[in-house]
C-alpha cells in the first residue's frame, strides 16, 4: 500500500511541474487534463503526508523512551505514543479508502429521471414525493435543480419528472438511487383505509459533456411542437417543445420546460448525450456491469431498492438491509442518513476486493 501511495505522491510533485511548464500552460487540454489528475489525488498526497508526519514523531517518541527519564516524563511520552498510534490508525483506515480506484463520472452533475410504475394516479404522486425528496436533499448540498421536461399530473403527481442537479460530487452521492422505489400507504382516494402499493422508478445518469460522446447532428432528428400541460391541453401556441430522436440507438428524448426552443434543445441534448454515454458504457465495459450487480452497485431501474412504509413510518433500503423509522424526515429531503451508509458499504466491499 505505501509503495502505492510514495507513487502517488511522487506523480503529484510531477504534475507540479507539467503545470509550471509554458508549453503546458499554452496547451488548454492537457491544463485541464493534468490539473484535473492533479487535483484527484491532492486529498491523498496531503493525507499521506499527515501520516508520515505522524510516523516520525510517534519514531521519536519511541526513542525518547530508551532514554533516562524521570516517572512523569515517561508517563507523558506513552501518554503521547498512544495518542500517536490512534491517528496513525484513522490515517491508515482513511489511505486505504483513497486508495479505492475512482469513479471517474463522481465529481459530475447529475440528470435524475423519475416515472411513476406500477399504481396509477397513486404512483405518479409518488413521483411526486421522491422529486420533493431530491430536491430538498440537493439544496440542502447547495446543489442547484433544473427541470427539463415534467409530465405532472391533475392531482399534484409526476407521471414523468427529468431533471439536472448541478453540484460537484452530485453523482457520487445519487448513483445509489438508481433503481425502483416501493411505497406502502392507503392513498387518500382510498375509502376503506386500504393500504395499496405502488412503484415509481429513478434513473440517475452522470451529466457528460460534447468530447466524452461524440453525437452527429447528422444521426439526430429534430421535431417541434407545441408545449402542452396536465391533460394535453396546449399551454403554448409556439411550437418551441422539442424532441430529439437519436436514430443509431434509437433514444428519444423530449424537452418543453422552456419557452425557447433554442434552450429546449439545448436542455434536450444534454440529456440526450447522457443516455447515449449511458448506453455504451454499459455496453462497452464489464467492469462497469460488475459494480451495478454489487451488493449495493447503482442499481438497474427494475430492480426494487427500497421501501418506503408510511403506516409504520419506516424506510428499508433491501441491498444492505437498513431500516430507519424515520419516513417523514427522510421524504422531507434527509435522506443522506441512507445514501451515506450504502457508500460506506460500497466503500468496504471495495476494499474487500482491492485486498484479495
Amino acid at each position: 500500500m505505501f509503495d502505492r501511495l510514495q507513487a502517488v505522491e511522487d506523480r503529484y510533485e510531477k504534475l507540479n511541474e507539467l503545470l509550471s511548464d509554458p508549453d503546458i500552460v499554452n496547451d488548454s487540454k492537457k491544463l485541464r487534463d493534468y490539473s484535473k489528475e492533479q487535483s484527484d489525488i491532492q486529498e491523498t498526497v496531503e493525507v499521506y503526508r499527515e501520516y508520515k508526519e505522524a510516523k516520525e514523531q510517534y519514531a521519536d517518541a519511541k526513542a525518547m523512551l530508551e532514554d533516562k527519564l524521570d516517572a512523569e516524563m515517561r508517563d507523558m511520552v506513552k501518554e503521547e505514543l498512544n495518542e500517536l498510534e490512534e491517528t496513525l490508525a484513522d490515517l491508515e483506515a482513511r489511505l486505504k479508502i483513497l486508495l479505492i480506484p475512482k469513479d471517474p463520472n463522481d465529481d459530475k452533475n447529475v440528470i435524475m429521471e423519475i416515472r411513476g410504475a406500477a399504481g396509477g394516479d397513486e404512483a405518479a404522486l409518488f413521483a411526486g414525493d421522491l422529486y420533493r425528496m431530491y430536491s430538498r436533499y440537493a439544496e440542502a448540498n447547495g446543489w442547484k435543480i433544473d427541470v427539463i421536461e415534467a409530465n405532472a399530473t391533475g392531482l399534484g403527481g409526476y407521471k414523468e419528472i427529468i431533471f439536472m442537479i448541478n453540484g460537484r460530487g452530485a453523482y457520487s452521492k445519487l448513483k445509489y438511487e438508481n433503481g425502483a422505489h416501493r411505497v406502502q400507504r392507503v392513498p387518500e382516494t382510498e375509502s376503506g383505509g386500504r393500504i395499496h402499493t405502488s412503484t415509481a422508478t429513478v434513473a440517475v445518469l452522470p451529466e457528460t459533456e460534447e468530447v466524452e460522446v461524440e453525437v452527429h447532428e447528422k444521426d439526430i432528428r429534430v421535431d417541434t411542437f407545441a408545449s402542452s400541460g396536465p391533460g394535453g391541453q396546449s399551454v403554448n401556441t409556439t411550437m418551441s417543445a422539442v424532441r430529439l430522436t437519436h436514430v443509431p440507438t434509437g433514444i428519444v428524448v423530449s424537452c418543453q420546460d422552456e419557452k425557447s426552443q433554442i434552450k429546449n434543445k439545448e436542455k434536450a441534448m444534454k440529456v440526450l448525450r447522457a443516455r447515449i454515454y449511458d448506453k455504451f458504457q454499459k455496453e462497452a465495459q464489464a467492469e462497469y456491469d460488475a459494480v451495478r450487480k454489487s451488493a449495493v452497485g447503482t442499481g438497474d431501474r427494475s430492480e426494487r431498492i427500497r421501501t418506503y412504509n408510511f403506516p409504520q413510518n419506516r424506510v428499508t433500503d433491501h441491498r444492505i438491509g437498513l431500516t430507519i423509522q424515520k419516513l417523514d424526515q427522510i421524504l422531507e429531503g434527509k435522506v443522506g442518513e441512507v445514501i451515506d451508509a450504502l457508500i460506506v458499504e460500497d466503500q468496504s466491499s471495495r476494499l474487500e476486493n482491492l485486498e484479495d
